[in-house]
């Protein structure tokens, strides 16, 4: 499945979310990231608590990352009306935009404005990776999901946050168990590096006198995977960008 963020198959999925949600009763209502909340009421006013994820993909996976808590939540509130039941304050359902960051890359970027945690003017210039033109601000009013509302925890504030979410790694089916409850995640930094080298020809050019910045690269690559390693941690590198790209230079 692929379906990255404030794209037309995003867009679809938006559209989808809108009109399910406020089919079941839920006021909805989208914020200056185009986070999506959909509240149902309750017999008292106050801060809902939500269930939910995001409805955006990596490149070429993700069938159930992320669209598992948001389906799961559209079907609490679907038990809810089947039963008849009304709770003492109201329950939402939230999709959060771009939560991946695999096409503008800082992930949970929209949550971590409406945490107060990333300015709005940074998330809104995010400009998406592969070497586009297109910023968050721009894509998000192309697909019509610029919301008007401010992204912001004190403009829609939450009793809590729940997630249903397919576990990420091989764990749970390698230990076979069917469930696990999530005590932490990652803490996590992103960089991007520039290795320098000179252009010269291949054929001609003793490796003495060679300064090679993708062969600088790969052994950089392999020094983090094995400090990782060492430190109990992760690492992984997911983008090369060659210049010139050439066989013979």
């Amino acid at each position: 499945m692929s379906r990255l963020s404030l794209s037309d198959t995003d867009r679809t999925a938006r559209d989808w979310f809108a009109e399910t949600t406020s089919a079941l009763g839920c006021k909805l209502t989208t914020d200056a990231m185009g986070n999506q909340f959909a509240v149902r009421p309750g017999l008292q006013d106050g801060p809902p608590t939500y269930a939910g994820s995001h409805l955006d993909t990596q490149p070429t996976g993700g069938r159930y990352d992320g669209i598992l808590g948001v389906t799961a939540a559209v079907e609490m509130l679907r038990v809810l009306n089947d039963n008849w039941v009304e709770t003492a304050y109201p329950v939402g359902v939230v999709n959060w935009t771009n939560e991946e960051g695999a096409r503008f890359p800082i992930s949970m970027v929209s949550s971590g404005v409406w945490a107060g945690e990333i300015p709005l003017s940074h998330a809104h210039n995010l400009r998406e990776v592969g070497g586009g033109s297109a910023t968050m601000k721009s894509e998000l009013e192309r697909i019509g999901y610029l919301g008007e509302t401010p992204c912001s925890h004190e403009v829609m504030p939450m009793a809590a946050h729940f997630e249903l979410h397919i576990e990420q790694g091989p764990i749970l089916e390698a230990e076979n168990r069917k469930i696990g409850i999530v005590q932490g995640v990652q803490a996590y930094r992103w960089f991007s590096i520039d290795v320098l080298g000179a252009d010269c020809h291949t054929g001609t050019t003793s490796f003495a006198h060679r300064a090679d910045a993708l062969l600088a690269a790969s052994k950089m690559i392999l020094h983090s995977h094995r400090a990782a390693t060492a430190a109990g941690a992760l690492a992984s590198t997911g983008i090369l960008t060659l210049r010139p790209g050439s066989t013979n230079t």
